[in-house]
């Protein structure tokens, strides 16, 4: 009898035992499932995690990379022309100062494209304008009408581009057609015209220094000369600009002077005032 009970204990013990082993292998397949999922959703959010982190940089702007920038603007400028002439005007004599002297607006465009170290910009200036004067012995009634491309090429030595020492050259290209009337106050005198009616090629050298003021502000002083058919030009700029989202507004000062001798008659053009635009930078 103890014998047999001692029997039954053992098969019971032994049937306990292999109900749990069996429940052991029923449930270890679920926990291994369980680890595998954890692990996958883990490697899943690391993956995402770092496309997170690399996809800025793959956006972002490499150092062979080209920045655009198209600018329209409007120059305020007040124009001043002197005339030398030749022979004189009746008794009027050969220097006429401020033939013209008015200020008016002058319709700019200003497209430059930089990358790390090199660029390029083209400017064009035009402006149209007419202005009447008495002068002691003779009237005058001038009409200027004028066209100011440049083409140059950039190298900024720099780390950044638009940003510190920046040298330039290129053509400075100027289309001038100007007319003035001269009526003797005295009858005694027959009326004179001068016309020119020219266009001039000069070679352009020039730097230009920029600073930036914090994340949305850079200041850009310029200035230049040219020589060649021209007598000689000079030209001085301070621009501000403001960054926001789709480009910048630029507001400043330029300085324009140019000098033309064609047959013995020297015209001197200046143009001095205030400008604004908005650059779309892309």
């Amino acid at each position: 009898m103890a014998a047999g009970i001692g029997d039954l204990r053992s098969s019971i013990a032994d049937e306990n035992y292999r109900t749990e082993v069996a429940g052991m292998r029923r449930q270890c397949p679920a926990r291994l499932g369980g680890s595998a999922m954890n692990m996958t959703l883990r490697q899943g959010l690391f993956g995402a995690a770092a496309l997170c982190l690399i996809s800025p940089a793959l956006h972002a702007e490499q150092p062979d990379d080209w920045v655009w920038i198209a600018a329209p603007y409007v120059w305020a400028a007040s124009v001043g022309t002197d005339l030398n002439t030749r022979t004189a005007i009746g008794d009027g004599g050969v220097n006429f100062s401020d033939v013209i002297d008015k200020v008016d607006g002058a319709f700019e465009g200003h497209f430059e494209g930089q990358n790390e170290k090199f660029g390029l910009f083209s400017d064009l200036t035009y402006i149209g304008l007419d202005d009447s004067h008495s002068f002691q012995r003779v009237d005058t009634h001038s009409n200027l009408d004028s066209t100011l491309f440049e083409l140059a090429g950039v190298w900024s030595p720099g780390t950044g581009r638009y940003e510190g020492v920046e040298v330039f050259a290129g053509l400075r290209y100027i289309d001038v057609e100007l007319t003035t009337d001269f009526d003797p106050v005295n009858p005694l005198f027959e009326p004179r015209r001068f016309h020119l009616d020219d266009s001039y090629s000069d070679f352009m050298l020039g730097v230009r220094y920029i600073w930036p003021l914090g994340d949305r502000w850079r200041l850009a002083l310029r200035g230049d000369g040219s020589t060649g058919d021209t007598d000689g030009t000079w030209n001085v700029s301070v621009v501000g600009s403001y960054r926001v989202k789709y480009g910048e507004w630029l507001f400043g000062y330029r300085y324009l002077s140019i000098d033309i001798e064609e047959d013995d008659n020297n015209v001197d053009i200046t143009l001095s005032g205030p400008m604004a635009g908005f650059g779309f930078v892309f």
